[in-house]
């Protein structure tokens, strides 16, 4: 049976560990392994504009003996003359895997319902799991483990984000304390999916509208922008909306002297992050951005396995 990964929790607590654990191997050992040798060719699909995705899985495809094909939507039949169905079924008789970075959610399991090849949500609308994977790769690297550390993510909560976060760091057995506006909470049903999960893995979940209440003794402090793609015509409103949610060096204080930040990026100095903080010495953010190759080539050759 062929195994995707469109949301965080496709894969188990037991493997989400293994999958670290591979990529914390592959960053000490780049070309150690070779699942796309061959070479294989893997489609790397955006429908929206990238840098760090884009890089990263190219580079990580490279890496893995592959070859990167990267496929603008815009330039494509998909989503116009063509079924995300159809292109599924096109694409999968060619390529080892398909990689796509796009809107809704549903597209993803459209693909993966069509694909006898793995497909990797590299970014949709509601989850960004291979971010969280290079996060708590990041997390384990600078603090030792995962399990029982304290997670603090303060600003918009009702976003991809968020749900990653609580999904995924419930899996990791941790702490995650979130503080949004009411109006940004996160999705209920994720909410209670991380909560199930949390119970069975000794995590824990919890939500305020007190910044300095989640921030409090933690472990790892996160923020994200609080204006993502589509929504810059909002910027004047959610300003406002996000007053006294931006992660400064007083917030940053309330945590744990040895906390770490983390942001995966871009990030707007000035809004959700100060730029004192971003740029200061509790700041991880480049080896959080590093660490999205080493995390998906770990995906990527765990996937190509489990064929």
């Amino acid at each position: 049976m062929v195994r995707h990964f469109l949301k965080d929790d496709d894969i188990s607590s037991a493997e989400q560990a293994e999958i670290i654990r591979r990529a914390l191997e592959l960053k000490k050992s780049p070309y150690s392994a070779r699942p796309y040798a061959g070479p294989k060719t893997v489609a790397l699909i955006f429908d929206k504009t990238s840098t760090r995705t884009r890089v990263s899985f190219a580079v990580g495809v490279a890496d893995l003996g592959g070859v990167p094909l990267i496929i603008d939507s815009q330039t494509s039949q998909m989503g116009g003359k063509e079924s995300v169905a159809d292109t599924a079924r096109v694409l999968d008789r060619q390529v080892a895997a398909i990689v796509w970075r796009t809107y809704a959610h549903s597209g993803l399991e459209e693909m993966a319902a069509n694909s006898n090849v793995p497909v990797i949500n590299s970014l949709s609308d509601d989850y960004h799991p291979c971010q969280l994977l290079a996060d708590l790769l990041t997390i384990h690297e600078h603090k030792g483990k995962l399990a029982g550390l304290k997670v603090a993510y303060v600003g918009d909560a009702a976003n991809n984000m968020a749900n990653s976060y609580l999904i995924a760091c419930a899996l990791a057995g941790m702490n995650v304390a979130m503080a949004s506006p009411a109006q940004f909470s996160p999705d209920p049903t994720v909410v209670e999916r991380a909560k199930s999960i949390a119970a069975a893995t000794g995590g824990s979940i919890s939500l305020s509208q007190q910044p300095a209440e989640a921030v409090a003794n933690a472990d790892v402090v996160v923020a994200d922008t609080w204006i993502s793609m589509g929504q810059e015509a909002e910027k004047a409103k959610r300003i406002q909306e996000f007053a006294g949610f931006t992660v400064d060096a007083a917030l940053m204080s309330q945590a744990n002297a040895d906390a770490i930040f983390m942001h995966c990026l871009p990030a707007y100095r000035g809004y959700e992050v100060s730029a004192d903080v971003l740029d200061g010495p509790q700041s991880v953010i480049w080896d959080e951005a590093e660490n999205r190759l080493h995390a998906q080539k770990a995906l990527m050759a765990w996937l190509a396995e489990q064929g």
